[in-house]
């Protein structure tokens, strides 16, 4: 496949030389100052489920310079989805369909009426990785997990082209028959994850050590469920449990993506995760008690000017 990563930060970056080092091609569309890292400094993956350096990295900084791509990784953070929809629109035009594996739920609606429908595919990730000084990726977990699907049935062939690719490369990645409720399950758990641990500035550890403030946790998870109810996705308790297990299982030391964003001054996505789940909230008049009381403790910590 031809795949073009708009957003090769931490995630995007991974998963592109994963694809890359399994015979893909593959195209990192990037702004001016992460070019210049890049050209300077390589790509290279330091990851527990193996290293790898990308020998001659694809750069590019405009759409433009692209030819017949089939798919476009999008793997910004939500307050940079704005700004990528114009290069999204082109690519479109030559033949792509996106793959967005952004947090939350809104960013579905305005790729849509933006791009139209038949472009956008379902999608999500489960990793845990961070780029060093020099803007190598880090990888930090033991999993790194694509989940993605179609939203309109003209999808289907690219969706299993993409399976395949996923196949051939390290990394899991799952070709979903129900992904808008698989992307409600993340967007439940992450809520809650990157919520507790930012607001409190803890590793997930640390949080379990107090029941009184993992329960905070658990109540953001049910919120959720309730939220993905109210707008016609049949979560349950289990999956409430489920994730709640989850949280309980993982390291001492990990943290979620929002909470070393804050440890290093970084914008922050709470608008877009914690902000969007009240926006949705509001819609079908739903109260959420516990989201809205985290979403107001983070978001002093945002840092980002809009």
């Amino acid at each position: 496949m031809k795949i073009v990563v708009l957003g090769a930060g931490a995630l995007g970056a991974y998963f592109g030389s994963r694809w890359e080092e399994a015979g893909h091609e593959v195209i990192n569309l990037v702004r001016e100052g992460r070019a210049k890292q890049i050209e300077k400094n390589g790509l290279t993956l330091h990851s527990e489920m193996g290293d790898y350096k990308v020998s001659e990295p694809k750069i590019a900084q405009s759409p433009e310079e692209i030819d017949n791509p089939d798919l476009v990784f999008l793997a910004v953070k939500g307050y940079h989805l704005p700004g990528t929809l114009e290069w999204l629109k082109t690519l479109v035009k030559k033949g792509a369909k996106v793959y967005p594996v952004l947090n939350g739920m809104e960013h579905i609606n305005t790729l849509q009426q933006e791009l139209g429908e038949e472009a956008v595919l379902g999608g999500l990730s489960y990793i845990i990785a961070t780029l060093d000084d020099v803007g190598h990726v880090l990888h930090t977990s033991s999993f790194h997990d694509l989940v993605f699907g179609p939203l309109h049935p003209s999808q289907q062939a690219i969706c299993e082209e993409l399976a395949l690719a996923c196949n051939q490369a390290n990394l899991n990645g799952t070709l979903s028959p129900n992904i808008l409720e698989d992307m409600w399950k993340k967007y439940m758990f992450i809520t809650a994850f990157s919520g507790i641990t930012t607001a409190v500035n803890q590793t997930i550890g640390e949080v379990r050590s107090y029941p009184q403030t993992f329960r905070i946790a658990e109540r953001m998870l049910e919120e959720m469920k309730d939220l993905a109810n109210a707008h016609k996705i049949d979560l349950t308790d289990e999956h409430v449990q489920n994730a709640f297990e989850k949280l309980r299982g993982l390291d001492d030391g990990m943290t979620s993506s929002m909470h070393q964003d804050r440890t290093k001054g970084m914008p922050l996505e709470v608008e877009h995760l914690h902000g969007g789940a009240l926006r949705l909230g509001s819609e079908v008049d739903l109260s959420m008690p516990y989201i809205e009381t985290i979403f107001g403790i983070i978001k002093p910590f945002e840092a980002y000017e809009h």
